[in-house]
């Protein structure tokens, strides 16, 4: 088979789907017109069902954080995290457990936290799990992950319980906290190595050389100028090492515990169970199930008649 054949083949098939499903809806159209007390009624009552599931206090929501990890790596925060996907592994004495246990907090996830600028700062979350651990410009960072879980309205005054009960949970695990006390002995000392390299720089920075003159060069103001006076280090360098000690401050300001959240849980303003859309596939389907109930009726003759063989 040829391209060209195949091409045709795909462009068959794809016209007789298309066939198909137009002969579909317009047989689902004609059961409508014929029985159309059966599907109205399904599709009220599919629309009422709506209204009920997407009442405000039944709205879910998507609450996301970013997580630092301050020694543990991404694998073993993952093992950590597993419980709480399924929660069947979850020790009954966990702070989190009555939360997941009662479908309070479900479907945690984790996604990676990108870094488009080679800078250590994180420009994007991945949401869609399309960034790749081998992508050189767009980097997965290996001290930060997004977590999500779902709430519904009317639980979401627990969330800052539910946030410290996840904390205690992940800063209680003994091999986190080994690799917390790795990194944190290591972080400390860069930072004072550092403060003593700022304090070098300062040292130098004060120190000033002249180029002297073999004879006066007269001003236009009257003033005569005898030497140059140079800074011996570049501007450049005295910056570069400043944010050196700034980032390294930062992060030991932020490295109080094994994991710790860069910002508290935030409420994605979209519920996942919206009004319009669930309005939509409701009544989708209280459609598609008005009319089979209606094909049915329309053919209870033969049915009664192949059942009675």
């Amino acid at each position: 088979m040829t391209f060209i054949d195949l091409c045709v083949a795909i462009g068959r098939a794809i016209g007789s789907g298309c066939k198909a499903f137009g002969c579909l809806l317009a047989h689902m159209v004609r059961l409508t017109y014929r029985y159309w007390w059966v599907v109205i009624t399904l599709v009220v009552l599919s629309v009422a069902a709506a209204l009920y599931y997407t009442r405000c206090e039944n709205l879910t929501y998507k609450l996301n954080a970013v997580a630092l990890l301050n020694g543990p790596s991404i694998q073993q925060f993952e093992q950590v995290y597993a419980p709480l996907r399924s929660g069947r592994l979850l020790p009954a004495d966990a702070a989190i457990a009555p939360f997941v246990h009662e479908g309070k907090a479900w479907r945690f996830e984790t996604f990676r936290v990108v870094d488009c600028l080679a800078d250590g700062e994180a420009d994007f979350i991945d949401f869609r799990h399309k960034s790749s651990p081998s992508d050189t410009l767009n980097v997965q960072m290996s001290d930060r992950l997004c977590l999500q879980f779902r709430m519904k309205a009317r639980d979401l005054s627990q969330l800052p319980e539910i946030e410290q009960a996840l904390l205690a949970w992940f800063n209680g695990n003994e091999a986190m906290q080994q690799s917390y006390a790795s990194y944190i002995a290591n972080l400390r000392e860069e930072v004072r190595f550092n403060h003593a390299q700022a304090q070098k720089l300062d040292s130098l920075t004060s120190a000033y050389y002249f180029y002297t003159q073999t004879e006066a060069k007269p001003a236009t103001n009257g003033v005569n100028f005898y030497g140059d006076r140079k800074v011996r280090l570049f501007l450049d360098e005295i910056y570069k090492q400043q944010r050196h000690l700034q980032q390294g401050d930062y992060r030991l300001q932020l490295a109080t515990a094994p994991v710790t959240l860069e910002n508290h849980f935030t409420t994605d303003p979209r519920p996942v169970n919206g009004r319009i859309k669930c309005l939509l596939l409701f009544f989708l389907l209280g459609w598609a199930v008005g009319c089979i109930i209606a094909a049915l009726i329309d053919k209870r003759k033969a049915i009664c008649a192949w059942l009675q063989r």
